[in-house]
């Protein structure tokens, strides 16, 4: 298995709906197996297929709670429901969020308290998980990946200006930029 390349905000694979993954065989594991690798790497808490360049209505997780419970696994063609996005403005301390295909940039955005992921593994078993706090925003970030979206494009107009900037200035925002985890450090 290996460590992929992330692709970075403005390729079309990131702005694009995923397909719903049809072939469950030993390609997708391997798949899996290196964005679990490349999330860990990273590092992150969540890596969807089209943030490696792989249209596929996928993604992998791996959070470890406050109660020190560790979230680790894939969710394969998945399904969200989430409670209302509460009134008001993001927080720039408790609402700050962060994207592999936007590195080294993080931005406050509300997102839903609550929310209920439904997928199936790669051995085709359904799973539900009902999500708070910081795991219901991994999800809900990972499933913004899947339809096309990236957590900039969700960014309250004063922060979308900041992250304007940033994209022109780092020469983001076209096809074939991407970073590799463990090689380059785009922190800087």
């Amino acid at each position: 298995m290996a460590v992929r390349s992330i692709v970075i905000f403005g390729d079309p694979v990131l702005h694009t709906p995923a397909k719903p993954v049809e072939t469950f065989d030993q390609e997708l594991r391997d798949l899996v197996q290196d964005m679990f690798e490349t999330m860990d790497a990273a590092p992150g808490v969540g890596l969807a297929g089209p943030q490696v360049g792989i249209p596929l209505r996928l993604f992998t997780y791996g959070y470890l709670d406050d109660d020190n419970r560790q979230w680790r696994g894939v969710a394969i063609n998945p399904e969200l429901w989430i409670t209302p996005v509460p009134a008001g403005e993001a927080d720039e301390d408790e609402d700050v969020e962060g994207c592999l295909s936007y590195p080294g940039e993080r931005f406050p955005l509300l997102r839903s308290p609550r929310a209920i992921l439904r997928a199936v593994d790669l051995d085709q078993k359904p799973f539900e998980i009902h999500a708070d706090g910081w795991l219901a925003r991994i999800f809900q970030h990972e499933y913004d990946h899947l339809d096309g979206t990236v957590y900039v494009d969700r960014l309250e107009h004063f922060y979308a200006k900041i992250a304007t900037k940033v994209t022109r200035k780092r020469g983001w925002g076209g096809p074939g930029l991407a970073w590799m985890p463990g090689v380059d450090n785009l922190d800087e």
